[in-house]
């Protein structure tokens, strides 16, 4: 049984696929961020980095309960465990650097870009310029990539591809007031149209949906969400 720690944000998103595509028995364990859950004590004994996703993983190696946290280590994790998703021995290196591509870069970058157009201050154009291009760079390379592709590694589905899916599901927030945000990468668009089609994605938005979360952005959701910002107490 998997314990799966879940927000509904691009980084859970890619594990609740994941569990769906492969239909691994789990538990959905909601995490809210803006009321500071990932700040409990008994989250930070799984997590100490205090952020979703997490899973424990009641069978793990041995039959010992197993922690991981990270998006790409859990997909990594349980794509070994179960065998699927993985692609061939033969696209393994080419695994590894486009899941660390999308979790060093086209993650952090999306998720910054998002943060100072949607939760900072006013004024800071330097930093919405800088995260905003920098996203797009990403998407230029993906989109190149996947000239000719129907998948991001090899010929199959893959990890990789669910990973790339959690943040470019959030295109029209990284691209805020985009009409169209994958409009200039046409292949990127019809790669994830592709893979948003799959049934396993209905049902992954659907655990996601499953409860209510906080959504008022106030005060005690921002020191929750960005204690960074704010002095010790």
């Amino acid at each position: 049984m998997i314990r799966f720690y879940f927000h509904p944000t691009p980084n859970p998103a890619k594990v609740a696929l994941f569990l769906e595509e492969t239909a691994l028995a789990y538990e959905a364990i909601p995490v809210d961020t803006r009321k500071g859950e990932q700040h409990s004590s008994a989250f930070r004994a799984i997590n100490p980095n205090g952020k979703v996703p997490a899973i424990v993983d009641t069978e793990g190696p041995g039959g010992v309960e197993t922690v991981v946290f990270d998006s790409t280590a859990i997909l990594l994790y349980l794509a070994e465990k179960t065998g699927s998703l993985l692609g061939s021995d033969q696209d393994r290196p080419a695994l590894l650097s486009w899941l660390m591509f999308i979790g060093t870069g086209l993650g952090p970058y999306s998720g910054q870009s998002v943060h100072f157009q949607t939760a900072a201050p006013a004024g800071l154009d330097y930093a919405v310029n800088r995260y905003r291009r920098e996203a797009a760079r990403h998407y230029q390379v993906l989109d190149d990539h996947l000239a000719g592709r129907e998948f991001i590694v090899g010929k199959d589905y893959s990890i990789a591809d669910i990973s790339a899916w959690g943040w470019i599901d959030r295109a029209s927030r990284v691209f805020k007031g985009t009409e169209s945000p994958l409009a200039d990468y046409p292949d990127l668009a019809r790669w994830f149209d592709n893979v948003d089609g799959r049934p396993a994605v209905a049902r992954a938005r659907a655990l996601l949906g499953s409860h209510v979360f906080k959504t008022e952005n106030d005060e005690a959701a921002l020191k929750a969400m960005f204690p960074s910002n704010y002095a010790a107490t």
